[in-house]
């Protein structure tokens, strides 16, 4: 008896991959390159050599190849992979593909995407209205686009689809100078369809937009430029504007008059010293009008004052005392 995979020791169960492969767990391949192959990856034994100038020079072994290219500095590279045998060139790749990327440039730019433009009608439209529609259709045409009309019904309206029918057909009518009808009028859902597409694509339309701008600047000349653009363009051509010389107003200076002041002379009045009157002092009495200083007049000494009558001691604080002093003698 096999013993239940969740008890005991067991191998492991292998069941298969359920990837997109299959059942043998392998993925779908990646990324192809689409660059061609050059040089140590070209996987064949003999191919057609092709010359840097484009003559034949036949079928010769890779290694022959390889040397011929490395002699020329140029690369081996494989431009029909599917011929039998492959065909390959001798060119500079880093160039082949600078050309390549600018032919490839030049070509999106003159490209022209077409675009499809939606105007919607109603089936009882008014003239006028339906007169700026159709303004707006011509001049999507003129540019080269597609346009798609759509005529919307709504509660009766979708009992006669007629109504409907009639509006498209006057409206490719009045169109019919600048595009046709490129899918006929049909019924989806609630609305009618109608496809009208242009006589002429959309690069031609650009082309001729260019010429008729180009020839109207032509025909208007230049225009004035002010003062700030006229700079620019005398600056990018390298002409310097012509100095102007500023006009220079000479000032008359008339010289200030300066008056002399007048000095008048100080009065200089003569002060008069009046004599001072010493009268003798008395013993012990100081001199008036001198000047005394503490260096000249030293302070006179205190007398010391008295020490302090020892006050009157208890009875144990004099026996302690005593004590003290029978001990120091």
């Amino acid at each position: 008896m096999a013993a239940s995979p969740r008890r005991g020791n067991h191998q492991p169960v292998h069941r298969p991959c359920q990837r997109r492969g299959g059942l043998t767990g392998k993925s779908q391949g990646g990324h192809i390159s689409v660059e061609p192959r050059i040089n140590e990856r070209i996987r064949v034994p003999e191919v057609r050599l092709v010359g840097p100038a484009g003559e034949q020079v036949g079928i010769v072994s890779i290694n022959d190849a390889l040397r011929l290219a490395q002699e020329a500095d140029l690369d081996l590279v494989e431009v029909a992979p599917t011929a039998r045998p492959p065909v390959c060139k001798l060119m500079d790749y880093g160039k082949f593909k600078y050309e390549s990327a600018l032919k490839a440039r030049e070509s999106r730019k003159n490209q022209a995407q077409t675009i499809i433009k939606e105007i919607k009608l109603r089936p009882k439209i008014d003239p006028h209205d339906y007169g700026t529609k159709k303004s707006h259709v011509e001049r999507f045409l003129r540019q080269g686009d597609k346009v798609k009309v759509t005529i919307m019904f709504r509660g009766r309206e979708q009992s006669r689809p007629e109504l409907g029918f009639r509006l498209l057909q006057r409206l490719a009518g009045d169109v019919e100078e600048l595009g046709f009808v490129e899918s006929q009028p049909r019924q989806d859902g609630r609305n009618m369809i109608m496809v009208i597409g242009p006589h002429r694509r959309k690069s031609d339309a650009r082309s001729e937009a260019r010429a008729e701008r180009a020839s109207r600047d032509a025909q208007h000349g230049e225009r004035p430029l002010s003062r700030s653009r006229a700079a620019v363009r005398d600056a990018d051509a390298g002409e310097q504007p012509e100095a102007q010389p500023a006009e220079v107003q000479s000032a008359e200076v008339q010289p200030a008059e300066v008056q002399p002041a007048e000095v008048q002379p100080a009065e200089v009045q003569s002060a008069e010293v009046q004599p001072a009157e010493v009268q003798p002092a008395e013993a012990g009495e100081p001199v008036q009008g001198a000047v005394t200083t503490a260096a000249s007049a030293p302070e006179a000494e205190a007398p010391p004052r008295p020490k302090p009558a020892p006050a009157a001691r208890s009875g144990p604080a004099r026996v302690a005392a005593a004590s003290k002093a029978s001990a120091r003698s």
